[in-house]
């Protein structure tokens, strides 16, 4: 039986040789599902990323909203009756002393009520209130103010919901309870308390 001896130059050949097409197969395959799985995260965090911005610019309109509702007289005078602004015109900015609802009872998160919706721009500066959004318009921020049950005649339930324009269907029902994506909505307890 005879041996076949290899050189060291037959060793050197054998690694020169390279890949099989096998192999470049099987690493061309990881490397586009690699690359796949990464472009498909990026996309999903480029998304997610935008949401989260939409949404805290949402919760800041609705926040400035809710301080001025909040910042409106709801107490008792020096004789101890009750105090009630229902006059301050807060849908307006800079609001307006009087020609307003201020905190009477009414309006709706789920359709815009004149008195209880304003019309913002992409940078939130205010276009003007009434039933229907006015040209530029990209935020609709609506509140109400209703009555809490328990204890109507000193305790109101401030609600503010800020959405985009768009059609948000079913949300916008007559209690306009739904949040959709990219929403806000605060909600907030106002009691009266002596002066």
């Amino acid at each position: 039986m005879a041996l076949a001896k290899f050189s060291s130059t037959d060793n050197a050949r054998r690694g020169e040789r390279g890949f099989s097409l096998l192999e470049v197969l099987v690493a061309s395959t990881i490397m586009a599902v690699a690359l796949t799985t990464l472009a498909q995260m990026f996309v999903m965090s480029t998304n997610a990323n935008h949401g989260a911005k939409t949404t805290t610019y949402a919760a800041v309109l609705a926040q400035q909203k809710m301080e001025q509702l909040r910042g409106l007289a709801w107490g008792f005078d020096t004789l101890g009756l009750p105090i009630t602004d229902i006059s301050t015109n807060i849908a307006k900015v800079p609001e307006e002393a009087a020609g307003g609802t201020g905190l009477a009872p009414g309006g709706s998160l789920g359709q815009n009520v004149t008195g209880y919706c304003d019309y913002l721009d992409k940078d939130g500066n205010a276009l003007g209130t009434g039933p229907s959004p006015v040209t530029g318009t990209v935020y609709i921020r609506r509140w109400s103010i209703e009555p809490l049950p328990t204890n109507p005649n000193n305790t109101v339930v401030l609600q503010v919901l800020v959405t985009r324009l768009r059609n948000r269907g079913a949300a916008d029902t007559a209690t306009g309870t739904g949040r959709l994506p990219d929403e806000a909505r605060i909600i907030s307890v106002k009691t009266r308390k002596a002066t």
